[in-house]
């Protein structure tokens, strides 16, 4: 019978022929919520979530290394599995089935670094390794139709199990320190058995030999097998029937690190209450985690176990009068049946994730999942080893992934995945699947969730009261009034609960009412400095103050602190020089004079006399206006004389006039005289005496003092004169 001589190949391989992975693509997305327990209890805290609710997913997969298929070809009638599928028998092909069902769970914060999470889950695996696929090529046409044979089937080992989950996840921010962020996590899970069967080969061995006469051909086989069961369905004598004694505990925690430099950015401290500590936000460019999942076990009680001795002859004739594995089995009469309690373990792994984020709403994730489970022992179930790199779009609302992954026994995959609000779906090889010939992998994953956002709060008006709670939300107004602004009737600025005049425009100084003017000067008391007496506003409504008592009002008052004339500007009459003129028509005010001279000094004689010795003295180089340098120090000396004489007089007017000999033209003797007297009028203003008090005049050789037949008499006559009104002053010249 060609189902019982598939026994150790279609048989086997036909277990491959499941459906999903758990939520490959879909668990780095950072709106995953409550999927995101299953692999690392730690991304609870600290989400994009105040609560998620799973309310159905799914997820799933089939895998192994022996037979590929076009699965977009499967619905074609031209397709046939048995006939287009491709096969690649090797001496250990092996393969895994996993599925995944999570029922109502939910995830929920308990404080801001505290979040619980609540899940039930039932889950199947089967994992079959050490197959020899060598084996089918013998056996794929029955054991009629097949030649001699031997292979040495060596060590198969299959296992299958399915139970159910109910657990309770804890997690916490451990440490939070500038830009260094670690939470934590640990589930604890209330582990409910199905149905766990297994087989397991020793050195077994089938060797055929073919005759012309199904009697005399025969099957030998060697070595040992071991099936065992929870429920007695692989002989097929029970229906399969729950044991709800089958239990056990499990256990999964985790640890997540984010590497967050821009935490400044997130600064709780600044942080206003529109802001919602920043919770709506994924604050990381590096995220790391690690997890280790499915430890503990279920205990079975009970359980049937067979073993089998197959060192044995069959003739085809008995292999093909099987109708089922049972009666197959039954010619091996020397098995021995245990039964026992056995622990069976869960298939513990190790989860490893990377997350980056490279630029606003792009990431790019790693994923690694490690079995740490001895896959070659009896009875021990695992996952499949993987290793994802997903990027990824993400928002809150959306994410599109697309991961490239490599998997356990069927090599790398790209799939697709896709999150819109409640539903999300995808799968990581739906792409290769596509557009290959020989897929030996398939997975999917769906699910449906009632998603309850962090967000920032909404306060349009800024008033510090959210929108949700203001009855005027466009309106900025206190929490006493429920986010509406006080009524104001006067429109002064002043609430009417607080205007004393809430029907009269108003200060806020003055609670609301208008101001008064109590001196009726014109200036509000709120800014009248003496507003009781009358005032100019120019000093602030206060009157002008006359300090000496003269009537003169202090602004006006040159004199404010000595009382004086108003003619005066306020101040008194002075006399500075006392010399009974006062300084108002004392032309010469710091000198003392006589009225007759408006109270400047007469030239006396005596200062006459001294400007004649002094004028004396003043020489000029012969033949020009040029002041003799020779002497310098004593020509300086005489100019500084005649300057401190004539200061003296402010008011005496003073004229330089110079002489000449008769030697030479007349007209160059008038022209040298006048050069001299302005060299000398020039020197001494040069040295601080008044222009206004001096003037010059030339007049060649037209005054003679002496006589010009003598030198002496030539000398006496080239010279200057200082002459003050009438009076002539005479100097050599």
């Amino acid at each position: 019978m060609k189902k019982i001589a598939l026994l150790f190949s279609i048989t086997l391989f036909s277990m491959m022929k499941g459906n999903a992975q758990s939520y490959t693509g879909y668990i780095p997305d950072n709106y995953a919520g409550v999927q995101g327990v299953l692999f690392n209890p730690a991304s609870i805290v600290d989400s994009r979530f105040k609560t998620d609710i799973n309310l159905f997913s799914t997820s799933g997969t089939l895998n192994n290394d022996f037979y590929g298929i076009s699965l977009f070809d499967l619905p074609k009638d031209s397709y046939d599995i048995e006939r287009d599928g491709v096969r690649t028998p090797k001496k250990n092909n092996g393969g895994i089935v996993f599925s995944d069902v999570m029922g109502p769970s939910f995830m929920f914060n308990i404080a801001p670094k505290h979040a619980l999470a609540v899940f039930t889950r039932a889950r199947a695996i089967a994992n079959v390794t050490e197959i020899n696929g060598e084996l089918y090529n013998q056996l794929k046409d029955g054991i009629d139709d097949a030649n001699s044979f031997f292979v040495p089937v060596g060590h198969p080992n299959i296992v299958g199990h399915t139970w159910g989950e109910v657990g309770v996840s804890y997690a916490a921010v451990l440490w939070q320190s500038k830009q260094h962020f670690l939470k934590g996590g640990l589930t604890a899970k209330y582990l409910v058995g199905g149905v766990n069967s297994y087989a397991k080969g020793n050195n077994i061995t089938a060797q055929f030999q073919k005759t012309n006469n199904p009697i005399t051909s025969h099957l030998t086989t060697t070595g040992e097998l071991t099936l065992g069961s929870s429920q007695d369905f692989i002989t097929g004598d029970d229906d399969v029937k729950f044991d709800p004694n089958s239990n056990g505990l499990g256990a999964d925690f985790g640890l997540i690190y984010e590497w967050r430099p821009d935490y400044e950015s997130y600064d709780l401290s600044k942080a206003k209450a529109i802001d919602n500590d920043f919770k709506d936000l994924n604050k990381y460019k590096l995220r790391f985690g690690l997890s280790i999942t499915d430890i503990g076990y279920i205990k079975y009680k009970n359980v049937k176990e067979e073993a089998y001795d197959f060192n044995n002859t069959l003739s085809q004739a008995q292999v093909e009068s099987a109708n089922d594995i049972k009666e197959f089995l039954a010619y091996y009469t020397n098995s021995v049946v245990t039964h026992k309690d056995i622990n069976v373990a869960m298939p513990t792994a190790l989860h490893l994730d990377a997350d980056w984020n490279m630029y606003r709403k792009f990431y790019l994730s790693l994923n690694g999942n490690l079995s740490l489970v001895d896959k070659a022992g009896m009875n021990h179930t695992s996952t499949p080893n993987t290793w994802a790199l997903t990027p990824r779009y993400e928002t809150k609302w959306f994410t599109f992934s697309l991961p490239v992954n490599y998997m356990e026994y069927s090599g790398m995959q790209v799939g697709s995945g896709l999150r819109f609000g409640p539903l999300f779906v995808g799968s990581s090889s739906v792409i290769t699947n596509l557009i290959s010939k020989e897929s030996k992998a398939a997975d999917v994953y769906l699910g449906f969730k009632i998603p309850v956002y962090q967000h920032k709060f909404k306060d349009t008006d800024e008033d510090g009261i959210f929108d949700n709670d203001d009855k005027c939300p466009k309106l900025a107004g206190p929490i006493e009034n429920k986010g509406c602004p006080w009524p104001d009737a006067d429109n002064d600025g002043v609430a009417d609960k607080d205007d004393k005049c809430p029907k009269e425009a108003g200060a806020k100084e003055n609670n609301g009412c208008p101001w008064g003017d109590t001196d009726n000067d014109t200036i509000k008391d709120n800014i009248d400095a003496c507003p009781t007496v009358a005032g100019p506003i120019e000093n602030k409504g206060c009157p002008w103050p006359d300090t000496d008592g003269d009537s003169v009002l202090d602004k006006d008052d040159k004199c404010p602190n000595e009382k004086g004339l108003l003619a005066n500007g306020g101040c008194p009459e002075y006399d500075a020089d006392k010399d009974g003129v006062t300084d108002k028509v004392d032309a010469c005010p710091t000198v003392p004079g006589p009225a007759s001279n408006k109270g400047c000094p007469e030239v006396t004689q005596e200062a006459l006399k001294e400007l004649k010795i002094q004028a004396r003295a003043v020489f000029f180089v012969t033949g020009k206006a040029v002041l003799q340098t020779a002497d310098k120090g004593q020509t300086d000396g005489r100019l500084n004389a005649i300057k401190e004489i004539i200061k003296n007089y402010p008011n005496a007017k003073f004229s330089i006039e110079g002489h000449t000999d008769n030697v030479g033209n007349a007209k160059a003797n008038q022209k040298l005289s006048e050069a001299r007297a302005k060299a000398v009028m020039d020197a001494l203003i040069a040295k601080g005496v008044n222009p206004e008090n001096l003037t010059y005049k030339g007049f060649g050789a037209s005054k003679p003092v002496a006589s010009n037949k003598t030198a002496a008499g030539r000398a006496q006559n080239r010279r200057t004169e200082v002459i003050h009104v009438g009076t002539v002053y005479e100097g050599r010249l």
